[in-house]
């Protein structure tokens, strides 16, 4: 590491509130421990869970930094004790604990992927959240297999369209909600079969009736509050439902024998602070399994914005408004 800066331009949270607390500041270059490569970002992807970091709602895990940011997209400029792949000069985009939103960024090795084929930047570092997410819940945990139906909540997020992508490229049968008729035309574009404008329709009778009252077996919700016992009311016999968030609230009045009636499995999980090793088999099976979808474009992540690194309070600005897909930081 001795030819480069000891310090970067990063993003940090001066204190927990609004986009505005969001400063650029000079800090070290990240050290690398074992088993870690060091990226020098040329994209960092902007998530919801960095807004909730910067509301003081979503502490880092231990060990991992203060600075926001969950994806990056860049070149490899030095590796930690131990670290066969990625090498020096390797093109990765990386999923991370923190620390996206800088000109440096130090990654576990396990947790970085090549960029697909044909691919930039700027359509790299759209892609670990939100596929590490997806694939996790999805397919892992819900085991959604050809020939299901699925249904994701928030269609025209980052996670949605990923999620009807992935979902429509394995042979399910998709269903996704979102708040307009814009967005609804815009989950159909995705390969959503049924898009459900849930301003207008109630989404448990349009599914209802979209599957003869059987129900869909695989529920992805972001929501929860009240949408915890409308999806069961949703969801098939043996259905699975996944949580991942709760932008309606973490709590809910339900009636558990809809539960115990059809033998529905209701789990959920965060990603973040999952061990590296758990976080490395993700990525080799999205390596696998979804990056030759991506290279020969039948998969392929939207995007909404592209700012500079020091417009970071505009893109959380912009993150927390109405907007289709990701949206991103320049940094280099």
């Amino acid at each position: 590491m001795t030819d480069l800066p000891q310090t970067m331009t990063a993003i940090e949270i001066s204190a927990p509130g609004g986009p505005e607390v969001l400063k650029p500041v000079q800090r070290p270059v990240p050290t690398l421990g074992a088993g870690e490569v060091l990226i020098a970002v040329d994209v960092a992807g902007v998530n919801r869970p960095d807004a909730l970091q910067r509301e003081g709602g979503y502490p880092p895990p231990p060990g991992a930094p203060d600075i926001p940011g969950l994806e990056v997209a860049g070149r490899v400029v030095a590796v930690g004790a131990g670290v066969v792949s990625p090498r020096v000069g390797d093109r990765v985009t990386a999923l991370v604990a923190g620390g996206g939103y800088a000109e440096y960024c130090a990654a576990p090795a396990g947790s970085c992927l090549p960029w697909p084929e044909g691919y930039d930047a700027t359509m790299a570092a759209a892609l670990p959240e939100t596929f590490f997410t997806v694939w996790s819940n999805v397919f892992d945990r819900a085991g959604l297999k050809a020939g299901e139906s699925f249904l994701v909540h928030g269609g025209t997020s980052g996670i949605g369209t990923t999620a009807i992508q992935m979902a429509k490229a394995f042979g399910a049968r998709v269903f996704a909600t979102a708040g307009s008729a814009e967005k609804c035309e815009a989950c159909r574009a995705l390969g959503a079969d049924i898009a459900i404008n849930y301003r207008d329709e109630d989404f448990v009778a349009a599914v209802k009736a979209a599957t003869g009252r059987k129900g869909v077996d695989v529920i992805l919700d972001m929501v929860g509050g009240d949408y915890v016992e409308r999806n069961y009311d949703a969801a098939a016999a043996d259905g699975r439902i996944v949580q991942i968030a709760f932008l309606n609230g973490p709590k809910a009045t339900v009636n558990f024998t809809k539960l115990m009636l059809k033998r529905l499995t209701h789990t959920g999980s965060t990603l973040r602070a999952r061990d590296p090793a758990f976080k490395a088999e993700i990525a080799r099976a999205l390596e696998a399994k979804v990056w030759p979808l991506l290279a020969r474009g039948q998969i392929k992540p939207v995007i909404e914005a592209v700012l500079p690194l020091r417009e970071a309070a505009e893109a959380h600005r912009r993150l927390e408004a109405d907007h289709i897909g990701k949206i991103l930081l320049k940094v280099h």
